[in-house]
């Protein structure tokens, strides 16, 4: 038999489980050369490989039969709202059901869980929990806020144009339903404190957190995606406001810096001016101090803002 002096594709590019390597045509004499590494049972890398997590979580997924992605891993595959301490984590994490033995792999947080078939899917060949089931999963680990952001991403009405999709990823409703099927959960008490939170309309997390500040504050719930101009599609609108007294709250992250999206905004901040409204827009400056000062200039407004005569600004009053 001719010596195997070089792995093939795709085995070269990421890690591989044994039984890939002998379909392959690769030798267990072969997998033994210091250009291989044997990170666990059944699974190996090339040594000059670059970390990639869905090589990794792909691999692994292969090489575990009846388990599944799950936890920080499957949040990062999804893109999911992580807090930037978790965003680039490189963290591998495995679940399996009770009836199989415990994960032992280096480098692998394993996971013992009770789940249905419904909380696991399939995804590019990988096996791993659900957009919702992640969520309760990482109740645990996250902070209630970053729970609540999460939260909202799931439910939030997607934008068709942008995303493709008409349909939220979850429902509050089903997100109960799914919190209901496992009470003994760890971190499930955090997921129910976090549904009492999470709200429809966040289009993103520093939106949601800007509400929190704004509740933990005392202050009244804004309103979410508020057009200046009811039941009008091409309205502008406001991230959050307080209709009755004519605030527009606007967060305004990096994706607002371009020329085209800063003309954009001057014009949606003077409608809702010319209709006597007060706009404060806030930034990623306010985000990092935790928008304290955000909430001093929100009490203020709400204290000046003028209250909304529907037979005056023309509009219908919620």
């Amino acid at each position: 038999m001719r010596k195997q002096d070089f792995l093939p594709l795709p085995l070269a590019a990421a890690p591989f489980t044994f039984g890939s390597a002998l379909a392959s045509g690769v030798t267990l004499n072969r997998l033994r050369r210091k250009d291989v590494v044997n990170v666990g049972r059944g699974l190996y890398r090339p040594a000059d490989w670059d970390f990639d997590l869905e090589g990794a979580a792909r691999a692994l997924s292969a090489a575990s039969p009846g388990a599944w992605i799950s936890h920080v891993t499957a949040a990062r595959l999804r893109c999911q709202l992580l807090p930037p301490w978790l965003a680039d984590s490189t963290e591998l994490h495995l679940s399996k059901p009770r009836s199989l033995p415990s994960v032992r792999r280096k480098g692998v947080f394993g996971h013992t869980v009770l789940t249905l078939d419904d909380e696991i899917e399939l995804i590019d060949d990988i096996r791993l929990s659900t957009r919702s089931r992640t969520w309760l999963d990482l109740a645990r680990t996250l902070p209630l806020r970053d729970l609540v952001s999460m939260g909202d991403e799931l439910i939030r009405i997607p934008r068709v144009d942008f995303e493709g999709r008409t349909q939220p990823y979850d429902t509050m409703e089903g997100l109960r339903v799914l919190a209901g099927r496992h009470s003994n959960l760890q971190g499930i008490v955090r997921a129910r404190e976090a549904l009492d939170l999470m709200r429809v309309g966040a289009d993103s997390a520093p939106e949601s957190l800007l509400r929190l500040a704004i509740t933990d504050a005392g202050l009244p719930q804004p309103e979410l995606q508020v057009p200046l101009r009811a039941g009008d599609v091409r309205s502008p609108s406001a991230d959050l406001a307080y209709r009755h007294r004519r605030l527009a709250i606007q967060y305004d992250g990096g994706h607002h810096l371009g020329d085209a999206q800063i003309l954009s905004d001057r014009r949606r901040d003077k409608a809702f001016e010319s209709a006597g409204w007060t706009v404060l827009v806030f930034d990623t400056n306010d985000l990092a101090d935790e928008f304290q000062r955000a909430v001093v200039k929100v009490k203020k407004g709400l204290r000046t803002g003028r209250l909304d005569h529907p037979q005056a600004s023309g509009f219908a009053s919620d």
